[in-house]
């Protein structure tokens, strides 16, 4: 089941902080949980780990993301300003990526994001071009740096 694989992710969080990397593996429990026919894609980048959901294989589509920074967790839309947000929650002044900052699980209202969760899936969905045989339900590691910069490294 994508949700138990978690070995890689694990290993690429180890420089973090403890709360940091429990933050992050409770929101994405979150999305598995909600999304379980959706894509993990793992990126392992220069400045932070990031893990979002696509109901393809491609970056392009998809819906939410995680970002994992020294001292929280970033949980975003890749087109949050296309989600309606009534409660003006979402940050970002960007063209298209609008995102929560999550310290901790107080920080995270769970009904309000679960309506943006929804609204973003879908407009993923309406966006989306057809793909033959789509990958469901996996864990896929997109890329791996080998060059990193993480908390209490350089």
């Amino acid at each position: 089941m994508p949700k138990e694989e978690v070995n890689d992710l694990v290993k690429f969080l180890l420089p973090y902080p403890d709360k940091v990397k429990a933050t992050a593996l409770w929101l994405r429990e979150f999305v598995w949980d909600l999304y379980p026919d959706t894509n993990e894609l793992i990126y392992d980048n220069y400045n932070a780990v990031a893990f979002g959901w696509s109901p393809t294989d491609k970056a392009g589509d998809v819906f939410c993301s995680i970002a994992v920074c020294s001292d929280h967790v970033n949980f975003g839309f890749n087109r949050g300003v296309d989600i309606d947000d009534p409660g003006n929650m979402l940050l970002g002044e960007g063209n298209q990526y609008r995102y929560i900052r999550v310290r901790d699980r107080e920080d995270f209202q769970e009904w309000y994001m679960k309506q943006l969760l929804e609204a973003a899936y879908q407009n993923s969905l309406s966006l989306m071009k057809p793909v033959k045989n789509p990958a469901k339900g996996a864990t896929i590691v997109k890329s791996i740096s080998p060059v990193k910069r993480r908390p209490g490294i350089g």
